[in-house]
């Protein structure tokens, strides 16, 4: 059913969080309809929207509803059912299809795609038992990170391994969810990653490099462009077409690398939707993620992007989010976004501040020196 989708139809989001408010906001500029599907009531997508289905993603008779219901639908995570998702298309169009959806959603799946394909990824081994767990080092080696197959974020459901002395009864927890993988620890220097867009016929809106920075496996800053060399540059610039292409790409996907001390690139991880590193976009380009999103899935031709000026994000996490509002009056450098999330827990996203600056390291320093981000 791959056609152009025009305002005056309704776009379906499974999903309610941040990234699909943003996905929401854009197609309601753009003159659709839209309508979330989300468990929690007063979602930060469905705030923006007109209207909510609460249910669980789980839940086909609502994902057939909403289907039903709309001209099209699209997701904001990627641990979508497949399957439901595939009876969903008899009854509206799915423009992302399902294949991105599945290689991603299974590191397995996902590894093994990027390593059958040539590019570049760290040298990892699977993992069922602690048995395996010492044939997998043997071939890894240390350092090395074990992750679950399936779910984790922000640090969740991995453990690093640095010597023999490695705690058996952490590896079996994490085993108990399923295979596991082990990856071995690339000697970083940085973590940077793509925002990649497409329409059904394979035109390509490409995001400059953008350079991430992690506390407690949490992203922290987001700038760019990326301080790297032209020829890593361009590197990641290229693999991140040829990831979309062989993935069918439509809508917005995100591919995270990894660039060694000696700036070999690896591929870390493959989002298939618009990503946290992306915010920034909103305000520094002249199209956003969201905007390339709702303009691949819908069909439309897909813009060059142009950069209009160096910029900086950083999250607000919930221990950071009352302070941060206190602090607006005296910061009009900041684009302050609050996703309306009701309750601020400890380490949760709950929104974040975009900074354009011609000096990007002076603007990291700012937020370095600001005790905001100490708590």
């Amino acid at each position: 059913m791959d056609k152009i989708h025009f305002p005056g139809e309704t776009i379906g989001i499974i999903g309610g969080g941040q990234l699909g408010q943003m996905m929401a906001q854009s197609a309601k500029e753009k003159g659709f309809k839209v309508i979330v599907l989300d468990p929690t009531s007063n979602s930060p997508a469905g705030q923006v929207s007109d209207e909510q289905i609460i249910a669980d993603y789980g839940d086909l008779g609502a994902i057939l509803k909403l289907a039903k219901d709309c001209d099209l639908i699209t997701y904001e995570f990627e641990n979508v059912d497949a399957e439901t998702i595939g009876k969903a298309k008899y009854y509206c169009d799915i423009p992302q299809g399902t294949k991105a959806l599945i290689v991603t959603q299974n590191r397995i799946r996902e590894k093994t795609f990027l390593a059958e394909n040539d590019f570049p990824v760290a040298n990892h081994a699977i993992v069922h038992s602690v048995k395996d767990l010492e044939t997998a080092i043997d071939k890894v080696g240390y350092p090395s990170i074990l992750k679950t197959v399936e779910g984790g974020y922000d640090g969740k459901g991995q453990m690093i391994l640095n010597s023999n002395s490695f705690d058996e009864d952490d590896a079996e927890e994490l085993l108990s969810y399923g295979p596991c993988i082990l990856e071995e620890k690339i000697d970083l220097w940085k973590e940077v990653s793509v925002v990649i867009s497409a329409n059904v016929n394979g035109e390509h809106s490409v995001f400059p490099v953008i350079e991430n920075e992690h506390r407690d496996n949490i992203l922290h800053t987001s700038s760019c462009p990326a301080d790297i060399r032209p020829e890593t540059d361009a590197e990641c610039i290229s693999i991140a077409r040829k990831i979309a292409s062989d993935l069918e790409l439509v809508g917005t996907m995100c591919i995270e690398f990894f660039i060694s001390k000696d700036h070999q690139v690896f591929v870390n991880e493959i989002a298939p939707r618009p990503h946290n590193s992306g915010h920034l976009t909103i305000e520094a380009c002249n199209v956003s993620q969201f905007d390339t999103h709702i303009l691949g899935i819908c069909g439309w031709p897909m813009p060059q992007v142009v950069q209009f000026k160096p910029a900086i994000m950083v999250n607000l996490l919930g221990q950071h989010l009352g302070n941060a509002k206190k602090q607006i009056i005296t910061h009009s450098e900041w684009y302050f976004h609050d996703y309306g999330k009701e309750e601020a827990l400890f380490n949760r996203k709950m929104g974040h501040i975009t900074i354009l600056s011609d000096d990007v390291k002076y603007a990291k320093q700012q937020i370095k020196e600001n005790s905001l981000w100490d708590i």
